[in-house]
């Protein structure tokens, strides 16, 4: 039986929260095309933009699409990469990402 690939098992995922290079690997033989997570307090440009996209995305489905056990445990899969790129839910800078992203959404629909 073969083996599934390393994004899908534990030496492919971070304790931390998200993929180690290893798991990013594996899924960019698969056709994925993975960053590293931003994990400087500051960051400056595109990648200030990449961190409020990703964190208004995930501070959506942790609010919209976990169970209240999961989004209180603080060892779940979301709430440790939420960790991981310094994200605060509920913070001005993620709700206003998430505006603009709707913005642009509605305006692709007219």
């Amino acid at each position: 039986m073969a083996k599934s690939p390393a994004w899908q098992r534990k030496e492919g995922k971070s304790p931390s929260g998200g993929l180690n290079a290893k798991g990013r690997a594996s899924a960019k033989r698969e056709g994925s095309n993975l960053k590293a997570p931003v994990t400087k307090k500051n960051p400056k440009g595109k990648a200030k933009a990449r961190r409020a996209s990703f964190c208004a995305r995930m501070c959506g489905m942790k609010k919209r699409l976990t169970s209240a056990k999961t989004a209180r445990d603080p060892n779940s899969r979301i709430n440790k990469a939420l960790r991981k790129w310094n994200c605060k839910c509920g913070s001005a800078s993620v709700k206003k990402a998430a505006a603009k992203s709707k913005a642009k959404k509605v305006g692709k629909r007219g």
